[in-house]
């Protein structure tokens, strides 16, 4: 466990008067319920206690996002420049003809969030590729700020020097630094978060709408079926929208994209520009895992890029043969299975999460069905405390899934869910652990 040292320091703690720190925990779980940290109209799980990194975690996070970032342009512009490696990544004609559209910069992804299974320094394993519709920077800006508000916290920086990532008036800056590479850019754009509304997070859509106000810029929360292209301009009633940061995820646009005709057609006409050009699709399918280990691509990086795949990517195929499904139907313990598009863990599964008959039935129905297998990755857990409503406390190992935000190809901050089920997500019984970076005072 990386963070040893600092998490036994913090139960120490807590363990010398938790009658105290339990009535304090109830105070901070209120605050938490009264507060924007919502997801599917609950509040957001957590526990009284945060994910701790040494400033040496945070300078591999660094190198690891800039390793990601100059494979991410490699892949994007053989994908471009290249119609035979387009036929790997299996998108419809529309969606090639999208992610070919010049955006007007040249940035593939202007924001990430890639997960990773983490060890600790030089062992981990990527989860997945969150490029367009990234989300959860207000759950862990609130809840971070909340619990670093509690009496433990407080205790806990007698000895270190916490730290904590901001999320939102970065991206505005470097949203608009990307902005204004585009020839179509002007002084002082109007813009639009545009979301399907009742798909999106709409407490965060608020946040970033107040930073953006509170850098001087106009800013609307626009569904794309609102919006209207008229003499050559987006409009959302007459609101004239220059930039749109995009958080409706591709799958989304091209499931109802006979109801978006003109916001894409004033896209390809270049009536405005969006940051989260369709070519961070290229990243964010779960086919990327297969064909970033692929000879293909393997052809277009360097050793270094290719060695640090080899070790970080988990195994990945696709899951179409009878070979395939006696191969994971018999070691259902080592597999996961993913949807080639999907996000919010949905329709995935794991194979430890059934029996045997109950995993070949799931596997009969999604063989051949646009899925792939992957590698099961175990992780070493970290100890968090649980209070029980009766005071009562208990230390529990978690795994977690930590997502690195990549902002204008820089790491930018963290997110962290733990989990003690196969599958680490919404979708299941979870907490969000806030990050922080710590220190001690005397070093």
């Amino acid at each position: 466990m990386f963070n040893r040292e600092l998490v036994e320091n913090y139960l120490k703690i807590i363990k010398s008067n938790p009658e105290d720190y339990f009535e304090d925990y109830k105070i901070m779980q209120d605050r938490v319920n009264n507060s924007s940290a919502i997801y599917k109209n609950k509040p957001i799980p957590v526990t009284y206690q945060g994910m701790f990194f040494g400033r040496e975690n945070i300078e591999e996070f660094k190198e690891i996002s800039k390793t990601l970032m100059e494979i991410t342009r490699k892949v994007t512009n053989e994908y471009l420049n290249n119609p035979e490696y387009r036929t790997h990544f299996k998108y419809s004609k529309k969606l090639e003809e999208l992610i070919l559209h010049d955006p007007g910069y040249d940035i593939p992804v202007p924001i990430c969030r890639y997960d990773v299974f983490y060890n600790g320094i030089g062992d981990y394993k990527f989860c997945e590729f969150n490029t367009d519709g990234s989300s959860a920077m207000n759950e862990e800006m609130v809840l971070g700020s909340i619990m670093r508000e509690s009496k433990a916290f407080k205790e806990f920086e007698r000895e270190y020097e916490i730290k904590r990532f901001e999320l939102f008036d970065s991206w505005v800056k470097k949203s608009i630094e990307i902005y204004r590479e585009s020839k179509r850019a002007n002084d002082k754009p109007n813009i639009a978060i545009v979301d399907f509304i009742d798909k999106g997070t709409t407490n965060e859509f608020i946040r970033f709408k107040e930073a953006y106000n509170e850098a001087g810029y106009n800013c609307e929360i626009v569904d794309p079926r609102e919006i209207e292209y008229k003499n050559g301009k987006l409009m959302h009633r007459e609101y004239r929208i220059d930039m749109v940061y995009r958080r409706a995820v591709t799958m989304d646009i091209m499931e109802n994209i006979d109801e978006i005709e003109q916001f894409i057609n004033a896209y390809m006409e270049d009536a405005f520009v969006m940051i989260g050009s369709f070519r961070s699709q290229i990243m964010h399918t779960k086919l990327i895992f297969k064909i970033l280990r692929l000879e293909a691509t393997q052809k277009i990086l360097s050793d270094r890029e290719n060695e640090f795949l080899k070790a970080h990517i988990p195994n990945t195929e696709e899951f179409i043969t009878e070979e395939d499904f006696e191969k994971v139907l018999n070691d259902k313990d080592s597999y996961i299975l993913k949807p080639y598009d999907g996000y919010a863990s949905y329709k995935v599964y794991a194979g430890r999460e059934y029996s045997k008959d109950e995993w070949e039935k799931v596997l009969k129905d999604l063989l051949g069905q646009n899925y792939i297998y992957q590698d099961y990755f175990d992780m070493e857990k970290v100890d968090f405390i649980e209070f029980e409503e009766d005071g009562s406390y208990s230390i529990t190992p978690y795994a977690s899934v930590i997502g690195m935000f990549i902002y204008k190809e820089e790491f930018q901050g963290l997110y962290t869910r733990i989990g003690n089920q196969a599958l680490i997500s919404g979708a299941r019984r979870y907490y969000t652990a806030p990050n922080y970076v710590i220190q001690n005072k005397n070093k």
